[in-house]
């Protein structure tokens, strides 16, 4: 049963359900705003969700602090390669701001362990270009394979069908025939910015820096379709995802906590961005740029070795 929907209030796009027990507000339209803000406290307090966030542009983001929004991350030049962007949430239970896990130290063991690696070849016969429609029933198989829960319903051949005819782009690495892995590029045209999300790897696949091919051969695509900036939303607790972000140059931006339900559990997200204007690089991680949480620009993601990539 599909308990994640996705609606629109005004003109502005909402993700809402149970298994990450949030509101999310995937695409403002700031013309909804003040009183969007008064929507969304409803339908978390009628649905009895403990969290709302929200994707804001700078222009928009002073009505969410005014009543009680914390910033939890920051992309610099987000909307439009112009405009930075924040991640906006409002705790509806403050248990869900309680998260003990060392962030500080799984971020310095990724930088430590990006500068010791180099990018692997594909395993032999290994192929990496776009999925079609007609691989949409193989991408939902593996994807249930992997996830025993996932935010959005990439489980369901239906959906991955109606996300790719409504411009999300699926990518995949296929071994003699078989995909062993596969990603997606959620664009904004308008906003000229893109999500990488929806990793995942086959078991006997991991460890091969797969998702890093992927992120390559996806952000040259998204180059040409004038994407300008990348983002993507990572397991905090996940050390070879944070690898592969330090080591491709993806920036870190914050931290998202007890954000999303994903294999059976609520988890904190990492925030990474890079600029698309620019060629990609070989390693960014916090300290190494500008003070904050707008720390640099870079790119890259990887396999998890013992539980499946990430997602937003």
């Amino acid at each position: 049963m599909v308990t994640e929907v996705v609606v629109t209030i005004g003109a502005s796009t909402i993700q809402h359900g149970p298994t990450s027990n949030r509101v999310y507000v995937m695409k403002l339209a700031p013309a909804d705003l003040p009183g969007i803000l008064d929507d969304l406290d409803d339908l978390a307090a009628r649905e009895g969700y403990t969290k709302i966030f929200a994707k804001v542009p700078a222009s928009a983001r002073d009505p969410f602090l005014d009543r009680g929004y914390v910033v939890e991350a920051q992309v610099p030049r987000l909307f439009r390669g112009q405009e930075d962007g924040y991640f906006v949430s409002l705790f509806r239970d403050p248990a869900r701001t309680l998260d003990d896990h060392p962030f500080d130290t799984t971020l310095a063991a990724a930088r430590k362990a990006s500068a010791n690696e180099c990018v692997r070849p594909l395993p032999p016969g290994g192929i990496c270009s776009p999925a079609s429609p007609a691989d949409a029933p193989a991408l939902a198989a593996l994807y249930r394979d992997v996830f025993a829960t996932y935010p959005f319903p990439i489980r369901r051949e239906a959906y991955v069908r109606e996300t790719m005819e409504h411009g999300v782009r699926y990518f995949c690495i296929r071994v003699g025939g078989v995909i062993a892995a596969v990603s997606s590029a959620e664009m904004d045209p308008a906003e000229e910015l893109v999500e990488m999300t929806d990793f995942a790897t086959r078991p006997n696949y991991r460890g091969h820096g797969l998702a890093g091919h992927l992120l390559r051969r996806m952000e040259t695509a998204m180059r040409s379709a004038g994407m300008k900036t990348a983002y993507t939303i990572a397991r905090a607790t996940s050390l070879p995802i944070n690898v592969t972000f330090a080591r491709a140059g993806y920036a870190y931006g914050g931290t998202l906590l007890n954000n999303t339900g994903i294999c059976g559990g609520m988890e904190s997200m990492h925030v990474w961005y890079r600029s698309l204007a620019t060629p990609p690089i070989s390693a960014g991680l916090p300290g190494q740029a500008s003070p904050g949480l707008s720390a640099l620009e870079g790119d890259g993601r990887t396999s998890d070795p013992v539980p499946p990539e990430w997602m937003s």
